[in-house]
């Protein structure tokens, strides 16, 4: 039971987040279309124009949109533009290239 719980816990936090604005600012840093992003996330063209728009949408559509662009290692926190997350995929672009990986090791 607590995990379900835990599970809907995060998915408010997500939800709550994650805005319209958010949405298409993160696709433009990843340089993705709409379409690009539909293929990515399962979510229709139409979903994510609606939403961009800041029309209603299903959460489970925000839900997969928020969860998509976190694989790509992008947080979000209300009121500030998507940022680069620490230790996740996409924060660093080469990291064995960097002076500083022996750093790491």
């Amino acid at each position: 039971m607590a995990s379900y719980a835990m599970k809907i816990t995060l998915e408010r936090i997500a939800l709550f987040q994650f805005t319209p604005a958010h949405c298409a600012q993160a696709r433009a840093m990843l340089g993705w279309s709409v379409d690009e992003l539909c293929r990515e996330s399962g979510v229709s063209v139409d979903a994510i124009e609606r939403f961009e728009a800041r029309r209603e949408v299903p959460d489970t559509d925000r839900l997969a949109l928020a969860y998509r662009f976190e694989s790509e290692g992008l947080v979000f926190f209300p009121g500030f533009a998507p940022g680069r997350g620490m230790s996740v995929r996409g924060s660093a672009g080469d990291p064995v290239g960097r002076a500083d990986f022996a750093m790491g090791e």
